[in-house]
């Protein structure tokens, strides 16, 4: 399954999700104002206009196979938070943090790319694994895109319906293929699916920290 990327729109760089999100969330609100009239239960209602639609999703980074600093990766996407002098406000002239997309999956009946055009609200990120020395290999982001831009292609079709990975799991020591397979799916015979799904050619050859895509069964 193709990567989903968030794209620097002022660069045209991109970070490449190391892992592809579970699943998103994209919200909206309008604003309507209720005027109450006498001798009426319900007076009129007047529309204010529509407030930017947001986009939160969850990403996972892991370099714990290569002991390699995760925030070589995650820092990547703090500098989209960053103030960039190059993209500079219409109205205050002051630099501002660049637009960037979110790019993932295809548009329901369409075969271009879906994508979200937005900055970044918010960002939120927790290590959840050091080496020896404190160095972090593991992280969770928690981002929140804020929409900049009225893009027709909206929202994106969840890329979910097209035999997405539902769920990463992360090998733990002791571990088998078997054992992963009953948990998730009811049935040690699945374990060939796993398999087949992550490339494994020796199913008694998993380590420790291994991931694992773990989608629906067929």
């Amino acid at each position: 399954m193709e990567k989903a990327r968030i794209v620097n729109l002022t660069t045209n760089k991109f970070v490449e999700c190391q892992f592809n999100p579970n699943e998103y969330t994209i919200s909206k609100q309008n604003q309507w104002t209720a005027k109450t009239k006498k001798g009426m239960d319900v007076g009129e209602t007047d529309f204010g206009g529509g407030q930017p639609a947001t986009l939160q999703l969850k990403l996972f980074f892991d370099t714990s196979e290569k002991g390699e600093d995760v925030r070589v990766y995650t820092n990547k996407i703090w500098e989209l938070m960053l103030i960039d002098n190059s993209t500079k406000n219409d109205k205050t002239k002051k630099g501002e943090p660049p637009q960037c997309q979110f790019q993932w999956g295809k548009t329901s009946g369409s075969s271009e790319a879906s994508y979200f055009t937005a900055v970044i609200k918010q960002i939120s990120q927790k290590f959840v694994m050091f080496l020896s020395d404190g160095t972090p290999v593991r992280a969770t982001l928690d981002v929140s895109f804020q929409q900049y831009k009225d893009d027709k292609i909206f929202p994106p079709q969840n890329p979910t319906s097209r035999s997405a990975a539902r769920k990463v799991w992360v090998v733990v020591e002791g571990q088998t293929l078997d054992w992963i397979a009953y948990r998730e799916y009811g049935s040690p015979a699945a374990w060939r699916h796993i398999a087949e799904t992550n490339g494994i050619d020796n199913p008694f050859d998993l380590q420790p920290g291994q991931i694992l895509n773990l989608v629906p069964l067929p």
